[in-house]
């Protein structure tokens, strides 16, 4: 029958799952994870591809300078043609002299009488002048003429371009800015994607070392129920405190399979937040205690911070000239614009689809317009109205925003100050707490001291341990969201924005 130390042991074994053979674990350290992170970041593709719609667009506004060039055609079928009166009655009847054949008569015959006397002795015949019959399918002089033709067919091309609008210009202006909140915004997604896979990279490393201090006082919870079986089996310990150190063992067990736990979720957020497939096998090298060196950090360096270069209130201020801008375009409405146009089209009107044989028309024309707005029912007025109160509305926000920015500041401030006098704090206790350990380990195995202070003393170097690393992390993460907040990241030496270094 096995003891419950070896039944704990190989309990550990069964339940901790191990890795398929053919997988390989891929050591990262925390520049590794961050170059991995800038190529494969969701967060940073989407904010890149936000930049060149942003371009196409800027792009798009500067073509309305340029001449607007199209072609146009057209095809019209007549149902039913147009009917043209010339003269006479409605009455119907072709009496009264009116209609279109009354009208050629009363024309034709006086000519007619002068070529007659003309010709007279010439032996020329010419027929005297017979008024034309009316075709009753088409028209009569009561009835009018059908005009026009069966098929009309049209083509050409048309351009246009502005010569000046000042609306135009400031749309343009308008364009560019919103470029330039976009790459804002895409090294705003870059710094928080930095600080994500920081935080997640930490948050790592904290759980590794809590899964350490927790396998630590499993495995001396075991020896210690060692010791004491073999006392207990030769009765120098009395059955209460055989049972105590078994019952030591078993509460070991559970926070180490959290610890465990905690480390696997902690790996599955640094792969996420890196844009990795979450089936990949990574692990993080290093411990925090290799990023203690950082705590030597002067905070009075931390009371110089400025806002100069933060994401947010550089959005602000773009935001704040697109406001600017949007006024003056909305009062240059009120200007007159002026533009330029011309229409070159070819027509033809024919009765039959021979189309070898059409007789095609052009029609061409140049010309220059004026627009001069004069009243629209005061929609100028109220949208640059409605502009300024933007504008005001944003000048309020961005007061409020640098406010809780610096409260911010300064919150990251005191938890790294708080963090390094923790860490200098817990640091001294771990070394008290493990001596204090060492000795009621020696008292206990010389029967000197009793379980339960060997116990205590396990207690107090467990919470020490934690008590020094929790320092270190919440140092690291508040530094982390300082340097965020800074935003001095994929800047030049000038501040402008520079994607592409850090």
């Amino acid at each position: 029958m096995l003891c419950p130390v070896t039944k704990a042991k190989a309990q550990l074994k069964e339940d901790v799952p191990a890795p398929p053979a053919d997988t390989v674990t891929v050591v990262l350290s925390l520049d590794d994870a961050l170059r991995i992170a800038l190529s494969e970041n969701i967060t940073v593709k989407v904010a890149d591809m936000e930049i060149t719609r942003s371009g196409y667009a800027k792009k798009g506004t500067y073509a309305a300078l340029f001449p607007q060039i199209n072609g146009t055609g057209s095809y019209q079928r007549t149902i039913k043609k147009q009917i043209m009166y010339m003269g006479g009655d409605d009455s119907g009847s072709s009496g009264g002299g009116g209609g279109m054949a009354s009208m050629f008569t009363s024309v034709m015959e006086p000519v007619n009488y002068y070529i007659q006397e003309i010709i007279k002795g010439t032996g020329l015949v010419i027929p005297p002048y017979t008024p034309p019959t009316t075709d009753e399918t088409t028209t009569t002089s009561a009835e009018g003429i059908a005009v026009g033709r069966w098929n009309t067919w049209n083509g050409g091309i048309t351009a246009s371009m502005p010569i000046i609008n000042a609306q135009l210009w400031e749309s343009i202006k308008l364009a560019g800015q919103n470029c330039d909140l976009a790459v804002e915004k895409a090294r705003s997604s870059r710094m928080e994607m930095i600080s994500q896979v920081k935080q997640a990279y930490y948050g790592v490393l904290m759980a590794k070392e809590a899964f350490s201090v927790y396998k630590s006082v499993y495995e001396n919870a075991v020896e210690n129920f060692a010791q004491t079986e073999r006392r207990y089996n030769v009765q120098r310990a009395s059955e209460l405190e055989y049972a105590r150190a078994k019952a030591n063992v078993a509460n070991a067990i559970p926070n180490v399979y959290n610890a465990e736990s905690s480390v696997i979720l902690s790996l599955l957020q640094l792969k996420a937040v890196m844009g990795l497939d979450l089936e990949k096998n990574i692990d993080t090298a290093g411990s925090l205690q290799d990023y203690a060196s950082q705590m030597a950090w002067d905070i009075n360096e931390g009371e110089h911070a400025t806002l100069d270069y933060n994401s947010t209130t550089r959005q602000l201020e773009i935001q704040a000239e697109q406001l600017a801008t949007t006024v003056r375009m909305q009062q240059f409405a009120y200007l007159p614009t002026l533009s330029l146009s011309f229409s070159y089209s070819m027509n033809a009107m024919t009765n039959d689809f021979k189309f070898s044989q059409y007789k095609w028309t052009p029609y061409s024309f140049v010309g220059v317009s004026l627009n001069i707005p004069i009243f629209s029912g005061f929609k100028r007025l109220n949208d640059v109205r409605q502009a300024k109160v933007q504008r005001d509305e944003l000048d309020l926000q961005r007061i409020n925003t640098e406010r809780q920015l610096k409260i911010s500041i300064r919150q990251f401030l005191n938890t790294m100050e708080t963090g390094m006098k923790s860490y200098a704090s817990a640091r001294e206790a771990v070394e008290m707490a493990q001596k204090a350990y060492d000795i009621s380990e020696k008292s206990y195995n010389v029967g000197k001291s009793t379980l339960t202070d060997l116990n205590d003393a396990q207690l107090v170097l467990t919470q020490s341990r934690l008590a020094e690393n929790q320092a270190i992390y919440n140092f690291l993460v508040a530094k982390t969201g300082l340097e965020q907040l800074i935003g001095r990241d994929f800047l030049d030496e000038e501040g402008k924005v520079e994607l592409d270094k850090r």
